[in-house]
């Protein structure tokens, strides 16, 4: 009788500066594939908009994130923007232990974290906006924060870029959604392929090029 073999699991590291984009992709991406699952993030944050408790964030109280850190719940957590976000330890070794793909919707700090628990099975990819005005276009259209929020998202994004360059595995540049979608979807079957100890090369010709195109960007910095 044959045995299915189990994929391995995979952790889809995303990060961004705000207003780049990274949660739409995170979401095209999960709702494209079966293997893939969003890791819900905890935060002491109020919700934007239309977001809903379990299923954009878990949204809890200080005292309780408090508590938690305190616990040694979370795989990685870190205090941005005056807000503490985290991703609980539970969330990473069950999407690992069923063979699934878990998309992380986090900073970089987060990002560095998980990259250090979880060496062989993360791939981090930081995702850029076309410029530092587009950026500072969508911030101003998504009509969430004030002013002054978004002097301070665009302050703090330089050096965040700069962080995202220098420690992560690739760069996708979302300009087309659509292409950038395709190009997640490439280094995801790329990172599945390494892990089963095979090559793709479709898959890793695009990884190649996102390789380059992470050295690129710094130029793109200035």
């Amino acid at each position: 009788m044959s045995v299915t073999r189990r994929p391995p699991g995979l952790l889809l590291v995303l990060s961004a500066p705000s207003g780049a984009g990274k949660t739409t992709l995170a979401r095209r991406l999960v709702a494209s594939r079966d293997d893939a699952q969003f890791s819900i993030s905890a935060t002491t944050r109020a919700p934007r908009g239309a977001e809903r408790d379990g299923i954009d964030y878990w949204f809890v109280s200080p005292e309780r994130f408090a508590a938690l850190v305190n616990q040694g719940a979370f795989a990685e957590w870190a205090e941005v923007h005056g807000k503490r976000y985290g991703t609980l330890r539970s969330t990473v070794e069950e999407a690992l232990a069923a063979g699934r793909i878990a998309v992380f919707d986090i900073d970089v700090q987060g990002g560095a974290q998980v990259k250090a628990l979880w060496p062989a099975q993360a791939m981090a990819i930081f995702v850029l906006p076309p410029s530092m005005e587009e950026l500072e276009r969508r911030l101003r259209a998504r009509s969430t924060d004030s002013g002054d929020v978004i002097t301070g998202r665009l302050a703090a994004a330089r050096s965040e870029i700069e962080r995202g360059l220098a420690e992560y595995d690739y760069v996708v540049v979302n300009d087309d959604l659509e292409v950038a979608l395709a190009q997640l979807q490439a280094l995801v079957d790329h990172g599945r392929a390494v892990l089963e100890g095979r090559r793709d090369a479709a898959a890793e010709a695009v990884a190649e090029l996102l390789r380059r195109e992470r050295m690129d960007a710094r130029r793109w910095l200035g």
